[in-house]
Formats: C-alpha cells, sequence, structure tokens
C-alpha cells in the first residue's frame, strides 16, 4: 500500500512538473532568428539581431504580446545548409512559434522553406532576392523592401540626382551594372538593368562575381575598360569595401558611384577610408538620421538602441529589422494568435501609410505578401559620415547633396 502510495505521488509531480511546462511555454512566444551570428557577415547579421530585441523589449515592457512574454532566439546560419539545420534545431529543441530574419537571401530562401515543412510563419525583414515572395510559399510574409524597392531607388538616384548633378541627361549616361552572384544581388541587377533601359540609359556592361572573392582586378578592369559615367554595384560588405580598394589601385574614378545594399557602414569606412568615400553614394536600409516626419520614431530608436548597447547602430539594418518586428507584433495583436493563417489573414488586412514607422514604412501587402510600403533611402558620404540625401521628404533642413567627382 505504502509503495502505491509513492507511485501514485510520483505520477502526481510528473503531472504537476509537466502543466508547468507547458504553461510556461504558453506564456511565451518564441521567436527564431535565422541569421550569420559567425563567419564574415557575423557583425551584421548580429546587428538585425539587436534590432529584433529591442522591439520585444519594447512589448514585453507594456505587458507583452497576446498575454505572452516574447522571447528571441538564435539560430546561426550563413549558407543555406545552416538555414535549414537551424530551423530545424530551433523547431524540435527549443520549441520555437515564428521564424524571421534574414541577412542572407539565399539563406531566407532554403530556411523559410524548411520552415513551411513545420507550418511556421517566416516572417521576412531582411532578406530583398525577388523570388523570395515570389515562390508563393504559404507560411511567407516580407514586411520589409525588396529586389525591386532596391532597383527602383537606385534608378530614381541616377534620374533625380547623379544626372542633374552630372548636368546630363540620362540618356546619355553610360552606365555599369556590377553585382554579387547569388539570388539578392543578381534580382536587383536584372531590374536595374531593365528600368535604367527604359529610361533610355546606355547600360555599357553587366559584371557579377561572388561576395567572398578575394581578387576583384578582372573586375574592376572590365569595368575601367567600358569607361562608364556611373559604376553602381550591389553586393555585401567584403566584396563592396574590396570593389572600393581595388578601384583605387588601379585609378578607376568613374564620376559617380552608388553601392546598393552596403556600404555605409564603419567598417567600410575603416576598410576604404573617408577620402576614397567622399561622396559615393548607397541606396540602402533608411538611417536614423531621416527627419521625424518621415519616420516618427527614428530618434527613440536611437536612443533605445544606445541605452541598451552603449553604442551607435552599426548598420540600418537594426532599425528596419525593429520596425518589420514592430508590424509582426502588429498583426499576431490583430490575429490573437501565433497561427500562420490566421497571422496572414491578419497581416492581408493591414492598410497604414508611408511614415508610420520609424524607417518611414507603411503597410499594404500584395497578394504574395510583399510589403507595397517599404522603401530603401539613398545615403551619401560627406566627410566620413553617412548622410540621408534621398527621398526629399526624407531629409533633415540644410542637408544638401555634394559633389560627386571622383576625378
Amino acid at each position: 500500500m505504502k509503495l502505491m502510495k509513492l507511485f501514485a505521488k510520483s505520477i502526481l509531480i510528473t503531472f504537476a512538473a509537466t502543466a508547468v511546462q507547458i504553461a510556461s511555454a504558453q506564456q511565451t512566444i518564441k521567436i527564431g532568428v535565422i541569421n550569420p551570428f559567425s563567419g564574415p557577415l557575423a557583425l551584421y547579421g548580429g546587428e538585425m539581431t539587436r534590432g529584433f530585441e529591442l522591439a520585444a523589449d519594447q512589448v514585453n515592457a507594456s505587458g507583452g504580446l497576446i498575454g505572452r512574454k516574447v522571447e528571441i532566439i538564435r539560430g546561426d546560419a550563413s549558407n543555406p545548409q545552416q538555414g535549414i539545420a537551424a530551423v530545424e534545431q530551433l523547431v524540435n529543441r527549443n520549441k520555437v512559434d515564428i521564424f524571421t530574419g534574414t541577412y542572407i537571401s539565399a539563406v531566407a530562401n532554403a530556411a523559410s522553406d524548411a520552415a513551411s515543412r513545420y507550418d511556421k510563419i517566416y516572417w521576412e525583414t531582411g532578406g530583398v532576392a525577388r523570388d523570395l515572395t515570389e515562390r508563393g510559399l504559404p507560411n511567407f510574409v516580407r514586411s520589409g523592401t525588396y529586389a525591386v524597392g532596391f532597383a527602383s531607388r537606385s534608378v530614381d538616384t541616377v534620374k533625380d540626382l547623379i544626372a542633374p548633378a552630372l548636368k546630363k541627361d540620362i540618356k546619355d549616361l553610360k552606365i555599369w551594372l556590377e553585382h554579387e552572384d547569388s539570388i539578392y544581388g543578381t534580382s536587383i541587377a536584372e531590374e536595374q538593368k531593365r528600368m535604367l533601359e527604359a529610361l533610355g540609359a546606355k547600360v555599357v556592361g553587366v559584371g557579377s562575381h561572388s561576395y567572398k572573392t578575394i581578387d576583384m582586378n578582372d573586375t574592376v578592369l572590365r569595368a575601367k575598360r567600358a569607361n562608364p559615367d556611373v559604376l553602381i554595384q550591389t553586393g555585401y560588405v567584403p566584396d563592396g569595401n574590396l570593389l572600393h580598394r581595388t578601384a583605387r589601385e588601379q585609378g578607376f574614378k568613374p564620376a559617380a558611384m552608388l553601392w546598393v545594399g552596403t556600404g555605409d557602414t564603419p567598417e567600410t569606412l575603416e576598410s576604404v577610408g573617408a577620402e576614397t568615400l567622399e561622396g559615393v553614394l548607397v541606396v540602402g536600409w533608411p538611417r536614423m538620421d531621416v527627419n521625424e516626419n518621415f519616420g516618427p520614431g527614428a530618434n527613440a530608436f536611437l536612443n533605445a538602441y544606445r541605452a541598451k548597447y552603449k553604442s551607435d547602430p552599426i548598420a540600418p539594418q537594426s532599425m528596419a529589422a525593429y520596425v518589420g518586428m514592430q508590424i509582426l507584433f502588429d498583426a499576431i495583436k490583430a490575429a490573437g494568435s501565433v497561427e500562420v493563417e490566421k497571422v496572414r489573414a491578419a497581416a492581408a488586412k493591414m492598410d497604414l501609410p508611408e511614415g508610420s514607422y520609424a524607417t518611414g514604412f507603411g503597410v499594404k501587402f500584395d497578394k504574395n505578401f510583399q510589403n507595397l510600403r517599404a522603401s530603401p533611402n539613398t545615403a551619401q558620404w560627406q566627410s566620413g559620415k553617412m548622410v540621408t540625401v534621398y527621398p526629399k521628404k526624407a531629409v533633415l533642413p540644410g542637408v544638401t547633396l555634394k559633389n560627386l567627382s571622383r576625378n
């Protein structure tokens, strides 16, 4: 009899412990972040994740999300295979509810497909490759801009800033397009070429390279022979920095340089130098120096970042990630759930004008769940600092475009 009582007591304790574990899990929304946290791009995977963490801190401080605390859990992935493995680990070991990311589009492509097999939402804030939304995955939503947005902003920059500054009609400009060769760089460059040629610009060449390359001499030689007025480079930080240095070494000085996606960070300044960067334009994620009428809350984000991390942001991707997470939280609140179908249904109904968030984003999703009211901005290197110069409504009073000349 005594043995039976002890056995029964043991069963009750086990049930109680299980109930506590279940209750604890129900009280937490676990969000798995798929990003590079090791390797050459780890700095930027970590920077994006800081934005997610700040958004989670903010919602937790206000009582949580649909009655639950939000927890950010990292999954390290620098290539597609690691992205799949990270998803499987975070589902099976950490029991995550939702996935987000991603600094590398190719990783986002593989990881979001893996997440769909577990019926988990993949809320993209960073990956910009065009194909990510065009696949029609039933679990995918992209709250940030994408390849067409980056291409459109870069072409508008050529038309509205570079051509007037060089005192030329866009039809008289010769342009070389260079891009890293994954789905990220390729999809943007394809759109750039199509849009530029539609405006009558002369695309005198298109080059591609791996962002991991260690030698860009041939790349620069090919572009230099074409003698373009404008060099447009789409890539990541390592290849962009190398291209700057190689162009300098070879004396390649087109009248204007436009970097797309990256090229606006302290790492680039340290690697390349302020003199080489002076006047270079960068189409990238909206920065914290935007006009508050354009991006309400940008200053508050900057202050929160400094308070938590004791430094200024390393890259603007952190604020884009922060805003992307805020949009996700708004969708979850409306859905009252983290289930894929309910979150996507709530997202489909969102209709907020541009200027609703710190990046200047609004929200309106198309049939593929691409946010149509999210765009990058254009900034310029001026005396060793990045300054937002386009679009006009994002620019602070007194800020002007400086000389573009490379000669």
